[in-house]
């Protein structure tokens, strides 16, 4: 039987569902300025084994609610390509009411609706990839009990009159001093098309908009002004010309040329190497170490059939003709370079005094994406 996440098929309401917030959280958000039913965004970092909930204050800005240190998460660094390979999901996913299981085997559940159109459109499957209690993971991002609780139903309340809300899987805080640490790592093109949208979230507090096109993400896509065509995005096909808010390009593009400059830096300084693979089946939060001694083994053991193999998992190649600093080194680690994408998918050159930061450089993979 593949190894997964499971939870109960019933949807119906139970009383840990149905909690209220805590008089301290309720009062938390009123010191921040935060409406109760207010959208919510989740971003969650493997290596760091932390689960961050954000939620919009009354200027329509998301700002910092919560930090919940992860119990579980299994596998190892890097995006699940297949069931049974106990890989957690890394990437950007939308939560719509129906992914939410209020009858969980493991207390409460948020499917992360793995596998997302990235996901399909690179050959990736996997089942009932969740958020959920417990403290036990097979593919997952395990919490305890008391921290599900609390993190459904601010998800619950963040649902009411809405259609979805985000969650955002990272391998690790995408800052300079983590990706030159794991700078030989073949995942690292898939890490720096992430870094993207972390990018456009981190320097606005706005929820990035996500779509998928020619097997990548592409984030706060829209149609040119002069455009009378709608905006399609095919996961699969090729991009569609759309270009990116002027604002939220500029911010994210000097965050990127300054994120560059220190990942130079470190490079130039011989930073040292993390190993590609940990040799454990994930990871769990400092602070539950010494409560729940035993839960992180060999990941050889746990792998499915006796394969004591650890999985392979090929990044997903980019391109960038402009050769910026970060593409100058991953250009020489990796066959892939990192692709800079801030406006317009014309793959025309721009013209003469166009400005940088509002038009989108060409997606041009070096070799198709290959089958996960």
């Amino acid at each position: 039987m593949p190894i997964r996440c499971l939870g109960a098929d019933s949807n119906q309401p139970t009383a840990k569902a149905t909690k209220e917030l805590s008089p301290e959280l309720l009062s938390l958000l009123q010191q921040k300025h935060m409406p109760k039913h207010s959208p919510i965004l989740v971003r969650v970092f493997k290596e760091e084994s932390e689960l961050e909930v954000w939620k919009q204050d009354t200027t329509g800005h998301f700002q910092i609610l919560k930090v919940y240190p992860i119990c579980r998460w299994s596998g190892d660094l890097g995006p699940k390509l297949h069931e049974g390979d106990r890989q957690a999901p890394e990437g950007f996913y939308t939560i719509t009411p129906e992914l939410m299981n209020p009858n969980s085997n493991y207390y409460l559940a948020i499917n992360t609706g793995f596998p997302n159109g990235f996901d399909k459109a690179n050959d990736r499957d996997g089942t009932f990839l969740m958020i959920h209690g417990d403290c036990w993971s097979s593919g997952c991002y395990a919490m305890t009990d008391e921290q599900m609780g609390e993190i459904y139903s601010l998800a619950r309340d963040s649902l009411g009159g809405r259609p979805s809300f985000q969650v955002q899987a990272y391998p690790f805080r995408l800052t300079p001093e983590n990706l030159a640490r794991h700078r030989t790592n073949p995942n690292m093109a898939f890490w720096n098309m992430l870094k993207i949208g972390n990018d456009h979230f981190e320097t606005t507090h706005l929820e990035p908009r996500v779509d998928v096109c020619d097997r990548h993400y592409v984030f706060n896509a829209y149609y040119p002004q002069d455009s009378s065509k709608p905006l399609v995005f095919d996961p699969a096909g090729k991009c569609p010309v759309f270009v990116v808010n002027p604002k939220i390009a500029r911010l994210a593009l000097e965050k990127q040329r300054a994120d560059e400059v220190e990942y130079a830096r470190l490079v130039k300084d011989n930073v040292s190497v993390a190993p590609i693979y940990s040799g454990l089946d994930g990871g769990m939060n400092k602070v539950f170490l010494a409560k729940l001694p035993g839960r992180i083994i060999p990941l050889a053991i746990v792998l499915q059939a006796g394969d004591l193999r650890l999985p392979e998992m090929p990044s997903v190649p980019w391109a960038d003709n402009v050769g910026s600093v970060t593409s100058q080194f991953f250009g020489g680690l990796f066959e892939s370079r990192l692709h800079t994408q801030v406006a317009s998918t014309d793959l025309a050159t721009p013209e003469r005094g166009a400005d940088p930061a509002t038009t989108r450089r060409t997606v041009t993979p070096t070799t198709p994406a290959p089958a996960d």
